[in-house]
């Protein structure tokens, strides 16, 4: 069997700490999006013509 080069484990490592990386990235992003919906949907419906005071 053929040894692998250095430069594939480097690239093959490179790409997967990067798919690594993404998916975390994914995950933390869902999590934002869930928790604006929550807090969207928590929130009172205002009357016609008043505004929200923050």
């Amino acid at each position: 069997m053929k040894p692998i080069s250095k430069e594939y484990l480097l690239l093959f490592n490179a790409l997967t700490d990067a798919e690594a990386a993404l998916q975390h990235l994914r995950e933390e992003l869902m999590a934002a999006q869930q928790q604006a919906e929550s807090l969207f949907l928590e929130e009172e419906p205002s009357l016609p013509g008043q505004q929200d005071i923050a």
